[in-house]
């Protein structure tokens, strides 16, 4: 009664939103197969030669632009003909936010759900909590194969597997090189934040409505992009979330603090950093943000590989480069960064759940290879075919010979992921929490003090709420 009762709390406020035009922009979104992987599927396709067909629905946030979902699926039913795939795109903008409104109103609703795609795992744990969701762990006991052993990244939750991961896409900076070279600085290749911050205080230029700013932070807004109030968290390679591994706060860690004294020396006292009341107010987009050359640094997650070199929509104007997460302290190793993925799971209520999973499976290995846009969280490619992939990549994109294709290299090839804490079903309480605490800071209603110990004390709240 709980969950039912969650899930039409859910779907009252998405009718609400959906009527009131409230539904933000924004995401806050190759090779050779291994034999073990490639011999599974390959007995399921040959077992299903004589299969009765079955047509099974997928429901996403991703639009053809940035999934070739024609092209992927078309992969598919080549090797698995029996299966017809009906693709349902929930947001054409790519509107992550809008793409969870509408299925949640589509699982009100009882239309057919076979396969879900979430894009970050706040919302991956609380349909999971809300039983739309279903457990994978049988499916996966009989291909044979360990997550862990298979893919860069951990989807387990509450010790189940719900989804397999699809793409791997560790955050960079993305550079205007051409601001660069005019500012005489380096592509780098190895920094700290306090060179973040020197490299954006000489990046800024103008003033008032033509000011150019040094960088951009798209977050946190709304409960999402959470990844802009943990900067100095998440390049660690433990510890590295607001909870720890044991469900227990991380906000005492210092490092939360840095974050919150880096963000308000940007953009009060070094004045570098767009102002977040103007990326609230006018509704500001990186894509926007950056391309229109209005700042020169954003911090982004690798799924703009696919736009690097411009599109149609954002033509590119300038030289573009790319530099890793920066380090705390030069002595740090170096590489660890954000990941985001997609969480590709099979519906609870479908009455098609080995055809689902089959495509889940395929879709996570060989047909992210198919697809031909994001690098894979699968471990099924190996790093010398990176240079390919990224090829592949920028071929899309309308000017490619701009982008320094050296560096993006360097960042993904070195890119990896912190120690993976398993979202909780509370996270989206949590993060809504840590937003508001921080934007009383952020618009001076208190200070850092008074919003750590204010994000602590809510924070302990909901955990213990949450406790069973």
């Amino acid at each position: 009664m709980y969950k039912q009762m969650k899930l039409l709390l859910l779907v009252t406020l998405s009718v609400i939103m959906v009527l009131t035009g409230c539904a933000s922009s924004g995401g806050s979104k190759e090779g050779a197969a291994d034999q073990g992987a490639g011999e599974n599927t390959e007995n399921k396709a040959n077992a299903t030669d004589e299969a009765k067909p079955v047509s099974i629905k997928l429901h996403t946030f991703g639009n053809e632009a940035n999934y070739n979902w024609e092209k992927t699926v078309a992969a598919f039913h080549e090797k698995f003909p029996h299966i017809n795939v009906e693709v349902i795109v929930l947001s054409e903008k790519g509107d992550t936010q809008e793409a969870l409104q509408k299925l949640d109103l589509a699982a009100s609703s009882s239309e057919q759900m076979d396969v879900l795609m979430f894009s970050d795992p706040a919302s991956y744990a609380q349909r999971v909590g809300l039983g739309m969701v279903a457990k994978l762990d049988e499916f996966i006991a009989k291909d044979g194969f360990k997550v862990a052993d298979d893919y860069k990244v951990d989807t387990t939750l509450n010790g189940s597997i719900y989804a397999l991961p699809g793409k791997f896409n560790p955050w960079y900076i993305l550079l205007n090189k051409t601001h660069l070279a005019e500012a005489d600085l380096e592509v780098p290749t190895d920094w700290t934040w306090d060179d973040f911050t020197s490299y954006a205080k000489k990046l800024t230029t103008g003033e008032g409505a033509s000011k150019r700013y040094g960088t951009y932070f798209h977050g946190p807004q709304n409960g999402g992009w959470m990844e802009f109030v943990k900067l100095a968290l998440a390049n660690q390679a433990d510890n590295s979330e607001f909870l720890k591994a044991d469900g227990t706060s991380n906000l005492d860690n210092p490092l939360f603090r840095k974050t919150l004294e880096l963000r308000l020396q940007m953009e009060k006292q070094d004045q570098s950093a767009t102002p977040y009341t103007d990326m609230i107010s006018q509704k500001l987009h990186y894509r926007n943000q950056f391309f229109n050359q209005a700042v020169s640094m954003v911090m982004i997650g690798s799924w703009m590989n696919t736009e690097l070199g411009g599109t149609e929509q954002f033509p590119l104007n300038f030289e573009v480069a790319v530099a890793p997460i920066p380090k705390n302290n030069a002595g740090d190793e170096g590489g660890y960064t954000m990941v985001t993925t997609d969480y590709v799971a099979v519906a609870e209520n479908s009455k098609n759940k080995e055809a689902a999973y089959t495509f889940v499976r395929w879709y996570t290995t060989e047909g992210q290879i198919a697809q031909g846009k994001n690098i894979p969280a699968w471990n099924g490619v190996d790093d010398s075919q990176l240079t390919s992939i990224i090829d592949t990549i920028l071929s899309g994109t309308q000017n490619p010979e701009k982008v320094d294709k050296a560096s993006l290299l360097h960042v993904l090839s070195n890119a990896k992921s912190s120690k993976i804490i398993p979202p909780v079903t509370y996270q989206s309480e949590m993060y809504k929490v840590i937003n508001e605490e921080y934007e009383k800071l952020i618009f001076d209603q208190q200070d850092i003090d008074k919003t750590i110990a204010a994000t602590q004390e809510r924070v302990q709240e909901i955990i213990d709420a949450n406790k069973k």
